[in-house]
């Protein structure tokens, strides 16, 4: 209406029916909202591909009890919506250097082997292997391992062996899911992901990889699952 005419600005508020201080009023965040949005930033930048559920998720990890509609409001009021994409490429997480553990426990790496039945259909083995003493944890075949899987695993072998300190793996979508995250945090586990095509950083099971296809893979002609859960079974324990 005063873009428009010459009508003065209380004019203007006494026919749409607000207050002149309404029409002034600027939002401004408390200094609550202020230190949570500066949090909500600095943890936005250090995992870049989490949206604000699972920044709401860590905040209260942290022990922040806030809630998600005040999270949403903040983190879109900040800019941070992450941007859709086809494919995942991988988390952005730092490079640290390769360093042998001395504990039993300490750490754990993750990988997967791919392996051909005689029918020519594929199966996945898990390996779970110790980088102190390079035992292997366990070895799991099937068709098909999801995250939701990966974690029943890790369960069943804690309940005889403990709960590693940390787990190292690649970024594939079995490791840097949210199941894997959220078992890790219950359980005190800190997760190590490895940059995207950098296998030297996840060495000691690379090695390992290469010792299981020459000593087991390459001996063995599998003609089903359960034939090839025998063997690798055997092998592993040996």
């Amino acid at each position: 209406m005063q873009s428009q005419t010459a009508i003065s600005e209380r004019q203007a508020c006494a026919l749409v029916g607000i207050y002149r201080s309404t029409l002034r009023y600027q939002s401004r965040l408390s200094e609550h909202d202020f230190a949570l949005s500066g949090r909500i930033i600095e943890l936005a930048q250090e995992r870049r591909r989490f949206g604000y559920r699972r920044i709401h998720a860590l905040l209260r990890h942290q022990g922040v009890e806030v809630n998600h509609k005040r999270v949403s409001r903040l983190y879109q009021a900040a800019e941070l919506a992450v941007k859709r994409r086809k494919r995942r490429k991988g988390v952005m997480v730092p490079r640290e250097p390769l360093a042998l553990p001395t504990k039993r426990n300490e750490l754990w790496s993750m990988d997967f082997v791919m392996v051909a039945l005689a029918s020519g259909r594929r199966i996945k083995v898990l390996i779970v292997v110790d980088d102190c003493t390079m035992e292997a944890v366990d070895l799991v075949a099937d068709f098909g391992i999801s995250g939701h899987y990966v974690t029943r695993i890790l369960e069943q072998v804690a309940r005889f062996r403990g709960y590693p300190k940390a787990v190292r793996t690649d970024q594939g979508p079995e490791f840097s899911g949210r199941t894997l995250d959220q078992w890790a945090y219950q359980h005190g586990v800190r997760l190590k992901l490895i940059q995207p095509g950098k296998t030297t950083q996840n060495a000691f099971i690379e090695s390992f990889n290469s010792k299981f296809r020459d000593e087991c893979l390459n001996e063995h002609w599998f003609h089903t699952l359960d034939h090839a859960r025998v063997v690798i079974n055997q092998w592993r324990k040996d």
